[in-house]
């Protein structure tokens, strides 16, 4: 298929992407728009010019109709947009309806009903346990067992190019004294996150076979961790203050029908899961090659494929005691790491907890984020046509409040 707009063969947006998302136009209207090339689409002005049956579910600012439309709906109209933009009929009632993505500003496209942030990266795991707890084991017993995961803050969810404002909380200094002050080891956590279109019923379970049936697309997430704070308060309940700051993700969310091409047999487990988490030999696991900038410097590629527990199984474990799913549920990967260095997704893994800081081509050192650094999430993932490029994640640092 071709579109009647000029768009080049390697375009990360084309139509075999089409990912959705919503802004806030010229006029300060927010509206839900899907993304062509450089241009995203009124999807409000869209159906009703062309009188579409679907209009109602894009007349509001955000996306939470279409999400709770379900999986047909969803495959209707990603086919309708498809049609539009391929034939030249559409051309002159639609192109007035194309805004620059540059020229508009990016909003979160949906409601976050739940935000839950798992820890599925062995890699990952194992380099924290290593670095926290040199004599013990790198790995909890349960580790392998079950997907971890805490519940997240919903309301400090914010979209890519938000400026993320240094958190301020209690820490223990290397002395014992607990002191209160801005975090001087604010992190990042390269992540990737699933979008929760169908609910299901509380006290019911949803089966990792039935993914695709209840989720409506993924993004990058960039999961900010102030590691002070974080190691004082984690024992013995977990992440609080720590994470609940800010939790930037991308401004676009790619539909599950994009990534037809791009899943692929997930890594050997051992021991065997329990039954509902045993998806069987070949194991659905979702192939992304991210990219991590600090100040327009890449400093990593983590590789996605590698992730122990695979995007299904938080699912099937999120409901497994009956905890029921919500339109707008945002589910998280946690880090996303390798077994290599240049692979490790978070300045903890990188340098070593602070003790190896990075050198950056302008020769200043990053133990952790200084204010004003800005970090970019990118990744891209395997299409029929070649690759998609998903939507970047981006954040700046800003000074604590005072």
């Amino acid at each position: 298929m071709t579109s009647w707009l000029e768009l080049a063969d390697d375009e990360p947006f084309g139509l075999e992407h089409l990912p959705y998302g919503a802004v806030e136009g010229p006029a300060g209207r927010r509206v839900p728009v899907v993304r062509i090339g450089p241009w995203a689409l009124d999807l409000s002005a869209a159906s009703a010019e062309l009188s579409s049956s679907h209009a109602p579910l894009f007349a509001g600012g955000s996306l939470d109709p279409f999400l709770a439309a379900g999986g047909p709906t969803w495959r209707r109209v990603r086919a309708l947009i498809t049609h539009w933009l391929t034939e030249a009929a559409y051309r002159p009632l639609l192109e007035p309806l194309l805004m620059p993505v540059a020229e508009v500003a990016s909003v979160l496209p949906f409601t976050v009903a739940d935000y839950v942030d798992f820890y599925a990266s062995e890699a990952h795991a194992t380099n924290v346990g290593r670095i926290l707890r040199p004599d013990g084991a790198a790995l909890s017993p349960n580790w392998k067992h079950l997907p971890i995961g805490y519940h997240g803050r919903a309301g400090t969810v914010v979209v890519s190019g938000t400026d993320v404002r240094r958190p301020s909380g209690q820490a223990r200094a290397t002395d014992g004294t607990i002191t209160f002050g801005p975090s001087r080891r604010l992190d990042i956590e390269a992540e990737v996150a699933f979008v929760v279109g169908t609910g299901s019923e509380l006290g019911s379970r949803v089966a990792a076979g039935a993914f695709a049936e209840h989720v409506f697309g993924i993004c990058l997430l960039n999961d900010w961790s102030a590691r002070d704070i974080q190691a004082w308060e984690y024992v013995p309940l977990g992440p609080f203050l720590g994470k609940s700051f800010a939790t930037s993700v991308s401004a676009w969310i790619t539909p599950l029908d994009a990534l037809s091409a791009a899943w692929t047999a997930a890594a050997a487990r051992d021991p065997q899961p329990l039954p509902y988490l045993d998806e069987g030999s070949g194991s659905p696991a979702l192939d992304l090659a991210i990219e991590v900038s600090l100040n327009g410097e890449v400093i990593s590629h983590p590789p996605f494929a590698s992730m122990y527990w695979t995007l299904p199984q938080l699912l099937a474990h999120l409901t497994v005691n009956g905890a029921s799913l919500r339109t707008g549920d945002l589910v998280a990967s946690g880090t996303v790491s390798g077994r290599e260095p240049h692979e490790w997704g978070s300045l903890l893994e990188l340098t070593r907890n602070g003790a190896a800081p990075l050198t950056l081509a302008d020769g200043t050192r990053r133990g952790f984020l200084q204010d004003g650094d800005e970090v970019v999430i990118t990744a891209s993932a395997r299409a029929p046509g070649g690759r998609i490029g998903l939507g970047e994640v981006r954040g700046r640092i800003v000074s604590a409040a005072v």
